[in-house]
């Protein structure tokens, strides 16, 4: 449910959008002051929100700001900025959750919302809570510190990166036609209160940048696309990310002229190390979120502590990965980011938890409670999902395939979580024949079952890589912000979508 307010409460204008001083991990006074509201007031939003008999109840403000810059035929033509501000009332009651939210954090609209919230989760005959004081929850880590924040950068000084890194595409190799190139910022103040008493705020930094690479061979045109995304201030604009995602778009965009589309069938297929994340990401990560175990619909609902994989295998979430695109010093319910082994040595260990499935299961959250804005109620998300290192070469395992294919890069998929089948789309690759790469290849499907290809990887390499492009994972109509990574991996078979 929506109560739609103004854009912008008019005690913030004026104020200052980021704390003054080096160290931005800043107490609870400052997102006070920011947002304009008092721990009086939020006591009182607190009490309406559990009037009804509510058990727990929980208050997210946020204020972003989005800007973006875009070029083509050779010069930076485009530019869009966005604010967003509101803030949203959850409240649970049993298996009831309701959920509101405000654009205008003034004490009326906040109490219509948190009333709002109070009739969706109802329980007339439960005593009605006391609400405590509210203490500050430190921030123990900053996993993303900002040197220069990006509301100092103005958009003229920003615009020289974008054309650095046209010319440098265009000066890797002549075949070069066209380049598309964007950059996009965001800041984020987050400030957040429940009725344990819990207050804690969080500066969120986010940059992306892309360059999709377009090229003609005689009659041939190809293209591809480089990226990456951290959670850095303007310090990561540099020479040296430029010169990265310029050559990597070229080269990933050059080695599809010599590409074919191979014969198709069931093969071995040895994953690439760093972008074949997204398919341990897709096809596996949804079925480890607790949400969907909590529901039975899950295919390892009834596999928790059992083996299900190779013995080499230990898969992670993890959002404490220093200015990684997935980590969150604390997530969207109050709970600090951290590592969680979901498989270890091949048994799975451990679900995904927000705080509903963590109290279902009877444990602590694993603090992937994630939303992708005020607008929305936390549910369990990833954040940086990865497998380990494994014990083997990539040279190693590839030597092992007599017929087979090596995916390089992944883009699109489709996965059924119940099921867990899916199919992917591999932009490009290699055929291995004899236990070498020979003939690149290129636009084919991979279709299997999640479950199923994790207990068929019988090798996992020691090249351990994160993909830091720009992954944003969706579930539920929301959008978060991701990362995944993996070593190369041998699937003993997987059904390759070729030619006939």
């Amino acid at each position: 449910m929506a109560i739609v307010g103004s854009l912008i409460a008019p005690s913030l204008l004026g104020k200052p959008l980021i704390p003054t001083g080096a160290d931005l991990a800043v107490t609870i006074p400052f997102a006070l002051e920011h947002f304009g509201v008092n721990e009086s007031d939020l006591k009182k939003v607190i009490a309406a929100a559990l009037e009804k008999g509510g058990d727990y109840a929980d208050l997210y403000f946020e204020h972003s700001f989005r800007n973006s810059i875009g070029l083509q035929d050779g010069a930076v033509n485009n530019a869009a900025s966005n604010i967003d501000f509101g803030m949203g009332v959850r409240v649970l009651s049993g298996d009831q959750t309701g959920y509101a939210y405000v654009e205008n954090v003034t004490l009326e609209e906040m109490m219509k919302a948190a009333r709002a919230a109070a009739q969706i989760a109802t329980n007339p005959s439960a005593s009605r809570h006391k609400v405590p004081n509210l203490t500050e929850k430190a921030i123990r880590q900053n996993y993303y510190t900002v040197q220069t924040p990006w509301d100092e950068i103005a958009i003229q000084q920003k615009m020289p990166y974008l054309q650095k890194l046209n010319d440098r595409v265009f000066a890797l190799d002549k075949r070069v036609i066209k380049v598309m190139a964007s950059m996009s910022d965001t800041t984020s103040h987050i400030f957040f209160c429940n009725s344990e008493g819990t207050m804690y705020y969080d500066y969120r930094p986010m940059i992306t940048l892309s360059a999709t690479c377009i090229m003609q061979d005689g009659t041939k045109i190809e293209n591809s696309r480089a990226a990456r995304a951290y959670r850095m201030g303007a310090e990561f604009l540099t020479d040296e990310v430029i010169d990265t995602v310029a050559q990597e778009a070229v080269k990933k965009t050059a080695i599809l002229f010599q590409a074919i589309k191979p014969k198709g069938g069931e093969m071995p297929v040895v994953m690439g190390a760093g972008g074949s994340g997204i398919l341990l990401h897709e096809a596996i990560g949804h079925a480890f979120e607790a949400d969907f175990n909590r529901k039975n619909t899950s295919i390892f609902s009834d596999l928790l502590n059992k083996k299900i994989c190779n013995e080499h295998i230990n898969v992670v979430d993890d959002g404490t990965i220093p200015f990684n695109r997935g980590s969150v010093n604390i997530d969207d319910e109050g709970v600090e980011g951290q590592k969680t082994y979901i498989v270890k040595e091949g048994i799975l260990t451990s679900y995904l938890h927000d705080r509903i499935s963590a109290q279902h299961y009877g444990i602590a959250s694993t603090g992937n409670g994630r939303r992708e804005s005020f607008r929305c109620m936390p549910i369990p998300r990833m954040r940086a999902t990865y497998m380990e290192a494994g014990n083997v070469s990539e040279e190693e395992m590839i030597s092992t395939v007599k017929k087979g294919i090596y995916a390089a890069n992944f883009t699109n998929g489709q996965v059924q979580i119940g099921a867990g089948d899916f199919t992917f789309f591999v932009k490009d690759g290699y055929l291995i024949e004899d236990g070498k790469l020979t003939q690149p290849i290129k636009d084919i499907n991979i279709i299997g079952n999640g479950p199923k290809a994790l207990a068929d990887m019988t090798m996992v390499g020691n090249n351990y890589a994160m993909d830091n492009g720009t992954w944003t994972c969706g579930k539920d109509g929301q959008s978060c912000p991701v990362t995944c990574g993996m070593p190369s991996a041998l699937v003993s078979k997987l059904t390759v979508g070729g030619e006939s």
